[in-house]
């Protein structure tokens, strides 16, 4: 009997281990505006058709202002508050990105740290001299523009990122994979790119994104440099994600196939 509710209960850890670590069941997004209001003298619209298309459009008509506006929107499981990204939760994010208006601006996807779950962690398209890198929070650094000599011009642009968990060791660390089409239907990409360990003495995981992550997208319109009138839209049309599973040797348990273990 003892050997039996042992086993039941190591089963059921399993499962509850599991769930906990189950990637995140996106169904919505949710905009948050003005992380960083550097302008106050500025309008903010939005539409938010997630999956179809989803935008925001920043205008300002009067100074003094500094340097830029920060906006972002994020995956969501109920359309209210951000989902929860964790270092096992594998993922993948697409849209195609298109930046318009009379002003300069960056956009793109992110993958945001816990200690920096609005701001940092950017797949980022920029305006006015079109560079296309990956860089900040946790993600490995990467530039189109400079490796592959690939520049925004305007104009859609497809941006995907691929995180993959593995083993989340030193061995098999977790990667992502970053890919781009622009024009579109010109296809390039990264190649999976390792995370190093992080700190282990932080309670987040290591080798790979770090638990308590946010994943969706960014939208900074650099007012600066802009001009004392102007606008910018960041638009991202055909959203996907897709959950890729967690890390490699593991598989998701249910309370069916926990019963029959004891048939």
């Amino acid at each position: 009997m003892k050997r039996y509710h042992l086993f039941l209960f190591a089963a059921v850890l399993m499962l509850a281990a599991a769930q906990a670590s189950a990637t995140p069941a996106v169904n919505s997004a949710v905009i948050q505006l003005n992380i960083w209001e550097d302008c106050i003298f500025h309008t903010v619209t939005t539409n938010n058709n997630y999956s179809t298309e989803l935008w925001i459009d920043d205008e300002w008509v009067q100074w003094p202002c500094g340097w830029a506006n920060l906006h972002n929107w994020r995956l969501s499981e109920d359309g209210m508050t951000p989902a929860v990204f964790n270092n096992g939760d594998g993922f993948r994010l697409a849209a195609v990105l298109e930046l318009t208006g009379t002003g300069y601006g960056e956009s793109g996807l992110q993958v945001a740290p816990w200690w920096s779950q609005n701001a940092d962690g950017r797949f980022n398209v920029r305006t006015p001299d079109g560079e296309i890198a990956c860089f900040g929070g946790r993600l490995p650094f990467y530039t189109f523009s400079g490796f592959q000599g690939v520049f925004y011009l305007g104009g859609p642009i497809f941006l995907e990122v691929v995180y993959q968990p593995n083993g989340l060791s030193q061995t098999n660390p977790a990667t992502i994979t970053y890919n781009i089409e622009y024009p579109i239907g010109t296809p390039y990409t990264s190649g999976p790119l390792p995370f190093d360990e992080g700190n282990p003495n932080e309670p987040y995981g290591t080798w790979g994104m770090l638990d308590n992550a946010r994943v969706g997208a960014h939208f900074q319109p650099l007012i600066q440099n802009s001009g004392q009138i102007g606008s910018v839209r960041a638009t991202w049309s055909d959203i996907d994600f897709e959950d890729m599973g967690g890390p490699t040797g593991t598989e998701e348990s249910t309370w069916g196939s926990v019963k029959t273990l004891f048939r």
